[in-house]
Protein backbone atom coordinates (compact mmCIF):
# COMPACT_ATOMS: atom_id res chain seq x y z
CA UNK A 1 0.00 0.00 0.00
CA UNK A 2 1.39 3.11 -1.09
CA UNK A 3 1.45 5.91 1.60
CA UNK A 4 -0.24 9.51 0.91
CA UNK A 5 1.29 12.81 1.99
CA UNK A 6 -0.48 14.24 4.61
CA UNK A 7 -2.05 17.41 3.37
CA UNK A 8 -2.85 20.40 5.33
CA UNK A 9 -6.27 21.87 4.09
CA UNK A 10 -6.01 24.36 6.53
CA UNK A 11 -3.01 25.98 5.13
CA UNK A 12 -4.05 25.52 1.50
CA UNK A 13 -7.23 28.33 2.37
CA UNK A 14 -7.11 31.75 2.24
CA UNK A 15 -8.26 32.77 5.77
CA UNK A 16 -7.34 35.56 7.39
CA UNK A 17 -6.53 35.50 11.20
CA UNK A 18 -7.75 38.08 13.30
CA UNK A 19 -6.20 38.67 17.02
CA UNK A 20 -8.10 41.32 18.96
CA UNK A 21 -5.04 41.42 21.58
CA UNK A 22 -3.80 43.54 18.47
CA UNK A 23 -6.25 46.62 18.73
CA UNK A 24 -5.62 47.10 22.56
CA UNK A 25 -3.63 50.36 22.66
CA UNK A 26 -0.08 49.38 24.53
CA UNK A 27 0.71 49.95 28.05
CA UNK A 28 3.35 52.42 27.10
CA UNK A 29 0.86 54.57 24.94
CA UNK A 30 -1.89 55.08 27.66
CA UNK A 31 -1.06 57.57 29.56
CA UNK A 32 -3.78 58.81 32.96
CA UNK A 33 -4.90 62.65 34.42
CA UNK A 34 -6.11 62.14 37.98
CA UNK A 35 -8.47 65.07 38.66
CA UNK A 36 -7.66 65.07 42.20
CA UNK A 37 -4.22 66.92 41.22
CA UNK A 38 -5.99 69.38 40.51
CA UNK A 39 -8.27 70.07 43.46
CA UNK A 40 -7.70 71.91 46.80
CA UNK A 41 -6.76 69.44 49.31
CA UNK A 42 -7.93 66.97 46.42
CA UNK A 43 -11.54 67.15 47.09
CA UNK A 44 -12.60 70.64 45.89
CA UNK A 45 -12.40 72.65 42.66
CA UNK A 46 -11.86 76.05 42.80
CA UNK A 47 -12.80 77.13 39.01
CA UNK A 48 -10.04 80.22 39.12
CA UNK A 49 -7.16 77.79 40.32
CA UNK A 50 -7.98 75.19 38.59
CA UNK A 51 -8.04 76.90 35.07
CA UNK A 52 -4.49 78.73 36.09
CA UNK A 53 -3.07 75.16 36.43
CA UNK A 54 -4.87 73.93 33.36
CA UNK A 55 -2.86 76.89 31.70
CA UNK A 56 0.53 76.15 33.16
CA UNK A 57 -0.11 72.88 32.27
CA UNK A 58 2.35 71.61 29.44
CA UNK A 59 -0.40 69.12 27.34
CA UNK A 60 2.33 68.30 25.01
CA UNK A 61 3.62 66.10 27.01
CA UNK A 62 0.70 63.33 26.03
CA UNK A 63 1.53 63.51 22.89
CA UNK A 64 0.80 60.21 20.31
CA UNK A 65 -0.61 59.16 23.84
CA UNK A 66 -3.76 57.66 24.47
CA UNK A 67 -4.96 59.47 27.77
CA UNK A 68 -7.91 58.54 30.30
CA UNK A 69 -8.93 61.34 32.58
CA UNK A 70 -10.65 60.18 36.28
CA UNK A 71 -11.18 61.30 39.77
CA UNK A 72 -9.49 58.92 42.24
CA UNK A 73 -10.90 60.33 45.56
CA UNK A 74 -14.91 61.14 46.74
CA UNK A 75 -14.77 64.58 45.13
CA UNK A 76 -17.62 65.98 43.22
CA UNK A 77 -16.14 67.61 40.08
CA UNK A 78 -18.34 69.29 37.76
CA UNK A 79 -18.43 67.98 33.92
CA UNK A 80 -17.06 70.90 32.75
CA UNK A 81 -13.89 70.24 34.34
CA UNK A 82 -13.66 67.05 32.55
CA UNK A 83 -14.66 68.61 29.53
CA UNK A 84 -11.71 71.71 29.39
CA UNK A 85 -9.31 69.04 30.37
CA UNK A 86 -10.28 66.93 27.21
CA UNK A 87 -10.53 69.98 24.96
CA UNK A 88 -6.75 71.28 26.16
CA UNK A 89 -5.56 67.67 25.25
CA UNK A 90 -7.22 66.61 22.14
CA UNK A 91 -4.53 68.62 19.77
CA UNK A 92 -1.95 66.47 21.16
CA UNK A 93 -3.70 63.21 22.21
CA UNK A 94 -4.36 60.19 20.18
CA UNK A 95 -7.35 59.48 22.25
CA UNK A 96 -9.10 61.15 25.53
CA UNK A 97 -11.09 59.10 27.86
CA UNK A 98 -13.14 59.40 30.68
CA UNK A 99 -12.29 56.61 32.71
CA UNK A 100 -10.52 54.96 35.56
CA UNK A 101 -6.54 53.17 34.46
CA UNK A 102 -8.25 50.23 34.53
CA UNK A 103 -11.02 50.48 32.44
CA UNK A 104 -9.17 52.94 29.95
CA UNK A 105 -7.67 50.11 27.58
CA UNK A 106 -10.95 48.18 27.20
CA UNK A 107 -12.69 51.52 26.37
CA UNK A 108 -9.95 51.91 23.89
CA UNK A 109 -10.54 48.68 22.53
CA UNK A 110 -13.71 49.07 21.50
CA UNK A 111 -12.84 52.18 19.83
CA UNK A 112 -9.93 50.60 18.26
CA UNK A 113 -12.25 48.08 16.73
CA UNK A 114 -15.38 50.86 15.65
CA UNK A 115 -12.42 52.20 13.85
CA UNK A 116 -10.71 49.32 11.88
CA UNK A 117 -10.42 49.58 8.32
CA UNK A 118 -13.09 46.29 7.01
CA UNK A 119 -11.44 46.83 3.45
CA UNK A 120 -8.91 43.87 4.01
CA UNK A 121 -11.60 41.84 5.28
CA UNK A 122 -14.15 42.26 2.23
CA UNK A 123 -15.35 38.71 1.07
CA UNK A 124 -12.78 37.17 2.79
CA UNK A 125 -12.64 34.10 5.23
CA UNK A 126 -11.95 35.59 8.66
CA UNK A 127 -11.00 33.71 11.63
CA UNK A 128 -11.58 35.92 15.00
CA UNK A 129 -8.18 34.52 17.83
CA UNK A 130 -9.80 32.92 20.70
CA UNK A 131 -7.68 32.73 23.15
CA UNK A 132 -3.85 34.13 23.92
CA UNK A 133 -2.29 36.18 26.48
CA UNK A 134 -4.96 38.97 27.51
CA UNK A 135 -8.78 38.31 28.38
CA UNK A 136 -10.95 40.31 25.84
CA UNK A 137 -14.27 40.96 27.21
CA UNK A 138 -16.97 39.20 25.49
CA UNK A 139 -18.48 42.39 23.95
CA UNK A 140 -15.52 43.05 21.63
CA UNK A 141 -16.38 39.23 20.34
CA UNK A 142 -19.42 40.73 19.44
CA UNK A 143 -18.50 44.33 18.03
CA UNK A 144 -15.88 42.48 15.53
CA UNK A 145 -18.63 39.86 14.60
CA UNK A 146 -21.08 42.29 13.72
CA UNK A 147 -18.90 44.12 11.78
CA UNK A 148 -17.45 41.39 10.14
CA UNK A 149 -20.31 40.07 9.21
CA UNK A 150 -21.20 42.82 7.25
CA UNK A 151 -18.57 42.25 4.80
CA UNK A 152 -16.83 38.81 5.03
CA UNK A 153 -17.61 35.89 3.34
CA UNK A 154 -17.07 33.65 6.72
CA UNK A 155 -16.40 34.38 9.87
CA UNK A 156 -14.79 31.49 12.55
CA UNK A 157 -13.86 31.68 15.83
CA UNK A 158 -10.67 29.80 17.06
CA UNK A 159 -7.35 29.16 15.46
CA UNK A 160 -6.95 28.57 11.65
CA UNK A 161 -6.25 25.01 12.77
CA UNK A 162 -9.59 24.33 14.72
CA UNK A 163 -11.97 26.82 14.09
CA UNK A 164 -15.88 26.84 15.24
CA UNK A 165 -17.83 28.47 12.21
CA UNK A 166 -19.49 31.93 13.26
CA UNK A 167 -21.44 32.66 10.24
CA UNK A 168 -21.17 32.01 6.17
CA UNK A 169 -22.61 33.91 3.50
CA UNK A 170 -24.98 32.00 1.22
CA UNK A 171 -23.36 32.43 -2.15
Amino acid sequence: MEVQPIINTVAQKAIISLDLEDLFPKPEEVRSIDLKDFLYKELLLKEAEFRAQIKATDWQQYSGQYVSIYCSTNAIVPMWAYMIISAEIAAYAKEVVCAPPAHAAEILLYRNIAGLDMSPYENQRVVVKGCGDRQVPEAAYVQIAQQLAKVARAVSFGEPCSMVPVFKKSV
